[in-house]
């Protein structure tokens, strides 16, 4: 009863899986497909420049503690402007390049995560890791 009680004021449910981590996996996809897509039309470089930077720089850059393997430490606050900057992309590009239902459903799944992340970008924040 106290770990469903713990799991419930963490953000989970009482079966204790949380879906921040794969809500935010999905954005980044959606970032990592749509960004490109939009950009394709202007500019090829600037379609493969934006898959490296969206994948290459939370790749690089991460806070100790908040995940496994850290090439280059860096504040939390870096951290969250990473995922804030997947959150917007996606958005953005989604609305740029894809039918609107796509856009909306793109909109409604970045903005799930930012909800299901509030805990994790709180502690980043406060100078937190894991």
């Amino acid at each position: 009863m106290a770990d469903e009680a713990g799991a419930q004021a963490r953000g989970r449910g009482a079966g204790g899986a949380d879906p921040a981590p794969a809500l935010r996996f999905a954005t980044e996809l959606c970032a990592w497909v749509a960004t490109p897509w939009a950009l394709a039309p202007w500019s090829v470089v600037a379609a493969v420049a934006s898959v490296v930077l969206l994948i290459g720089l939370p790749t690089v850059f991460a806070t100790p503690g908040d995940k496994n393997q850290v090439i280059v430490p860096v504040p939390g606050a870096v951290t969250v402007g990473l995922v804030l900057l997947q959150l917007v992309a996606a958005v953005a590009a989604a609305w740029a390049a894809w039918p609107v239902w796509a856009a909306v459903a793109v909109t409604v799944l970045a903005t799930t995560c930012l909800w299901t992340e509030r805990t994790r970008r709180r502690r980043l924040l406060r100078g937190g890791a894991a």
